[in-house]
């Protein structure tokens, strides 16, 4: 699916008659593959690997035009099971248009970032850019997924929820990896500044979005951290808790097994106390009940 956009008052709005110095290629076809590669140059490779969710954050500079892949999250949704993605796409910038590949449809174009644009250079950095502010989204959303997981952990037995903490913490090594290739990106992008022809605004734009993914990269470094020093403690506070159901158990089937012996005892065929009583069947009863009485007493006193 091909997207033709256009710079609009600083802004990139849709364009109507099908033309713009911005295209979006979404999941592309074998035609639109075909006029990528014959007409625009682009080389097949490079192209793949703007589709390829494995491939790692590059740059490289063509005859014609520059191409940049770089890394952002995918779009999560409740069938990915607490597992955060990582997708590739892939921004190649000639002199007076910019081509978009992407795997599949994204909100890339939103938020702040894309509120003051004059040319495509801007829309070129604002897109590694807007990648940076989305993983910074996620890793808040990962930050309260954890913490209600946690919780669950405290009064739950259920490994389902160790398991999603698991998933969360393969997440935050996935990110953290992505954004590091982003940060050999966005270095390159500063040493080769004068060579793109980048404005001194866009310098300056280079060092704060800089600025942004290192602070980017440290959080996702103390989420991780965390999430991986305090698996075992989870995984104690499981083993403790059903530690405790296990002795909760056993104490009341001791206070069930008092009072059955009891009966089990008057019960035999031999002579015993209280046989030929009149009111035998009320004592053998309030002996009964005593007995798990004591026990909860017992219980009680001992705090077991």
């Amino acid at each position: 699916m091909l997207r033709r956009l256009n710079i609009v008052d600083g802004k990139l709005v849709e364009s109507p008659n099908g033309s713009g110095p911005v295209a979006v290629y979404i999941a592309p076809d074998e035609s639109e593959r075909k006029y990528l590669v014959d007409q625009l140059k682009i080389d097949e490779h490079t192209l793949n690997s703007s589709l390829d969710p494995d491939e790692v954050s590059r740059l490289e500079f063509e005859p014609e035009h520059i191409a940049m892949i770089f890394k952002r999250p995918k779009r999560y949704s409740a069938i990915d099971n607490f597992l955060f993605r990582v997708g590739s796409a892939g921004v190649f910038m000639f002199k007076d248009h910019l081509a978009v590949v992407l795997a599949e449809d994204a909100p890339i174009f939103e938020g702040r970032p894309f509120t003051r644009i004059q040319s495509i250079q801007d829309v070129f950095l604002r897109l590694i850019y807007r990648a940076i502010s989305h993983f910074v989204e996620h890793l808040r959303g990962i930050n309260q997924i954890s913490n209600e997981l946690e919780q669950q952990i405290n009064l739950a037995m259920e490994n389902k929820y160790l398991l999603n903490l698991f998933s969360l913490e393969k997440s935050l090594v996935y990110y953290l990896d992505a954004i590091h290739s982003n940060n050999a990106v966005i270095e390159k992008l500063k040493n080769s500044a004068a060579k793109i022809g980048f404005s001194q605004e866009n310098v300056e734009f280079l060092d704060d979005m800089q600025i942004e993914n290192n602070q980017c990269i440290r959080q996702t470094e103390i989420y991780s951290q965390v999430l991986a020093s305090l698996m075992d403690a989870r995984a104690s506070i499981i083993s403790n808790n059903l530690n405790i159901r296990i002795k909760t158990l056993t104490l009341i089937t001791i206070a069930i097994m008092l009072p059955t012996l009891v009966v089990s005892i008057f019960s035999m065929n031999v002579k015993i106390p209280f046989q030929q009583h009149p009111h035998a069947f009320l004592i053998i009863s309030l002996l009964a009940i005593s007995s798990s009485i004591i026990v909860g007493i017992l219980w009680w006193r001992r705090k077991w």
